[in-house]
């Protein structure tokens, strides 16, 4: 009897603890959505001038070994400002943790491709994360305003971010996936990412490195 009692009581505490994270996640993607909201754009005519583009990096291949469609999107999008002349540079930054991973080195090859001259590109390869490119941009590349270049559910993440770390920034919607499983769960895992975002801005997490200054013409 008091074993069925206490399976009772575990099982409302899984439930409430369970019912407690959904409502926080929810929470947490509603704060910077609402956040992002006005400081988003999809059309290269709309979108301010700015100096530099922060371009936030993805590789071209999956690590399922498929092609990855975000990254195509998102040089496109970096590529229309650039042309259109919203934008005078673009820091593109990912990570390089591995010489047989360099989203950095692919994105600038990739850039070049489409007509942007090579000294236009700065190369960024201590962006592991997020809150890392957002944070050296600023730190490292001494930019107080910019334009973020990445999917529109990314963006919202960055800006919130940039405004917690005193950036004037806008961001720049690139086309999404069509392809439903992939946006489902990358979509999903956006969730995740909100929240681990809030904990690393409360505990005052820094980029993992920083380093000397860097001076943009």
């Amino acid at each position: 009897m008091k074993l069925n009692k206490r399976c009772k009581i575990a099982f409302v505490a899984v439930v409430v603890a369970l019912i407690l994270c959904i409502s926080v996640a929810i929470l947490c993607f509603a704060i910077v959505e609402n956040t992002a909201k006005k400081r988003l754009y999809s059309e290269p005519t709309a979108i301010p001038h700015n100096k530099v583009g922060l371009l936030l990096g993805t590789a071209p291949i999956t690590p399922w070994g498929t092609h990855n469609y975000y990254f195509d999107y998102r040089i496109d999008a970096a590529t229309n400002l650039f042309m259109a002349g919203k934008i005078d540079y673009i820091i593109v930054s990912g990570d390089n943790h591995s010489t047989d991973y360099d989203e950095p080195s692919s994105m600038r090859d990739s850039l070049m491709v489409r007509g942007i001259p090579q000294e236009k590109i700065i190369l960024d390869y201590a962006g592991f994360r997020t809150l890392d490119s957002v944070v050296r941009a600023k730190e490292i590349f001494g930019q107080d305003s910019m334009t973020i270049i990445s999917q529109q559910f990314h963006n919202e993440r960055a800006l919130y971010l940039a405004k917690q770390y005193g950036i004037e920034a806008i961001g720049f919607n690139a086309k999404d996936v069509t392809y439903w499983k992939k946006r489902l769960k990358i979509h999903g895992r956006e969730y995740l990412a909100r929240v681990k975002m809030f904990i690393d801005l409360y505990s005052g997490k820094q980029p993992k490195f920083l380093g000397e200054k860097i001076e943009i013409d």
